[in-house]
């Protein structure tokens, strides 16, 4: 058998591929579904804290200053062992898919709240003043004039973070989501065949390229001119 013959045989299978195929196809959607609900929940929470921490109330700011630290310190597969492993040890018990999407929200909302709090301090000063000149509340210049400024500026970091946050729904393969990961290393560990996590390799590239040329582009189309 030549070098090709088994490389083929280990990774381009079509009798496991087949075999499996539908199981890992099971998986993308899974994949598919915690990450958009990962962006959304992650985004809004996070963008809501800024908002908050704009208002300057000390107990306020410091609890939400904290929170952003722990979230982005701490590994995320640490978090999601000890919410899986631990919570139930007080009496308190999350699926499997419940805890991964907590985790993963809260860890992008931590990131993007000092994303978007470091666009709303570099909004300029003048921005609030001419807004308050109108007669605008601080609730209105926040909302109307400095957070869509804020958040245009934030655009680059604020899709990567997320892009890099959905990537790590395969994290939650160790605690038995049934996302791409688990569905292949599962097929890989049934069959004996490596042809899983290949076929699991080029379904995240398929889902995942995508997103990245497209924060590219959205990258461009927001940025600022001069």
């Amino acid at each position: 058998m030549s070098a090709w013959d088994r490389f083929a045989e280990t990774f381009l299978n079509g009798e496991v591929l087949a075999r499996y195929l539908p199981s890992i196809l099971g998986g993308v959607w899974v994949t598919v579904e915690l990450s958009l609900l990962i962006v959304v929940a992650g985004i809004l929470l996070g963008t809501a804290l800024a908002c908050l921490r704009a208002y300057r109330i000390a107990p306020l700011s410091l609890l939400i200053v904290v929170f952003a630290d722990v979230f982005r310190s701490l590994p995320p597969l640490v978090l999601i062992l000890m919410g899986y492993f631990g919570l139930p040890n007080v009496g308190f018990t999350l699926s499997a898919f419940a805890v991964l999407f907590v985790i993963l929200t809260l860890t992008l909302a931590a990131f993007t709240e000092e994303i978007v709090w470091a666009g709303i301090t570099a909004t300029p000063k003048g921005q609030w003043e001419a807004a308050r000149s109108t007669g605008m509340g601080f609730s209105q210049t926040l909302v109307w004039v400095v957070l869509p400024q804020a958040v245009r500026m934030v655009i680059p970091p604020l899709t990567n973070r997320a892009i890099a946050i959905t990537k790590m729904t395969a994290l939650g393969s160790v605690i038995g989501v049934p996302d791409i990961l688990n569905q292949a290393t599962t097929a890989q560990s049934f069959s004996g065949n490596a042809s899983p996590l290949l076929l699991a390799s080029a379904l995240y590239v398929l889902l995942f390229l995508p997103l990245v040329i497209a924060s590219r582009r959205l990258e461009a189309r927001f940025a600022w001119r001069t």
